[in-house]
């Protein structure tokens, strides 16, 4: 069983959905890391190529982390557009792989590299069930699951999970993963956040503070969606759960039925 995470930049999975991603290839299973962009504009002080081999490296070790492999695309970070061509690359990467779930953000986001891969995955999901369309790669034999990423965000319509997953045995997993991302969680995200400030003066230290601000990320995913989690482990089980990601099924996509659920979400 293969599972197919789709982010804009090469940290957004592993910030996003490495518990996910841990318990999947926990059970033998295999999983990749797909980035639309190559990272190119994300930080103050470097850019060009030496970023982008930077970051490919981050997202190499970021995805070895939950057992994924990292695939990253060579679109200009801040400039993806979703064109015809984009789309024809990823049906043919989603055919490569033939996954049985994808994940990917929602349509509805601040960044129009996010907002840009989810409607290129939306675009793909009819379109690489059909034969013609991108002939060269052979069409799978059945559509895979999209399930859509938790979010924070409102308009036009607030995120509603389907699946809630307990991830606490996996936690250090995740954030280990996106520990990788050095020129990210230490470097830009402070300054582009404008906490660089509060960023304390040593090593130790400042390990310590980027770990806790991962794991306060999960943390706040299990209290927002306490209901759900108590609703999918019971009352004892869901109201002990510390950390937790969130998914919605995407209705673009291959039906998830409630046997193939057990099947691909056992834990």
């Amino acid at each position: 069983m293969r599972l197919l995470a789709i982010g804009a930049h090469p940290d957004d999975c592993e910030f996003k959905v490495g518990g996910l991603t841990a318990l999947w290839t926990g059970l033998g299973r295999e999983a990749r890391f797909l980035c639309t962009t190559n990272g190119s504009s994300g930080h103050h002080e470097i850019g060009g190529q030496h970023l982008v081999a930077r970051r490919r490296e981050e997202a190499r070790n970021g995805a070895a982390k939950v057992g994924a492999d990292s695939v990253v695309l060579d679109n200009e970070d801040g400039a993806l557009v979703p064109t015809l061509e984009n789309r024809q690359r990823l049906i043919a990467e989603i055919r490569e792989y033939k996954p049985d779930v994808i994940l990917a953000p929602r349509t509805n986001d601040y960044h129009p590299d996010h907002r840009y891969t989810a409607i290129l995955v939306q675009d793909a999901c009819y379109m690489m069930m059909v034969p013609n369309v991108v002939p060269s790669v052979p069409v799978l034999e059945k559509n895979p699951v999209v399930l859509l990423i938790s979010d924070r965000f409102t308009t036009p319509n607030p995120f509603v999970p389907d699946i809630t997953i307990d991830i606490d045995s996996v936690i250090e997993k995740k954030v280990d993963a996106g520990m990788q991302h050095i020129s990210q969680v230490y470097e830009w995200l402070p300054h582009v956040g404008g906490y660089a400030h509060e960023v304390p003066a040593g090593q130790e230290e400042q390990d310590r503070y980027f770990r806790t601000q991962q794991e306060n990320r999960s943390s706040a995913e299990a209290d927002r969606f306490r209901d759900k989690l108590i609703e999918r482990y019971g009352e004892e089980q869901g109201s002990a759960v510390k950390y937790a990601e969130a998914y919605a099924v995407s209705e673009y996509a291959g039906t998830l039925t409630d046997s193939l659920a057990k099947e691909l979400f056992p834990f």
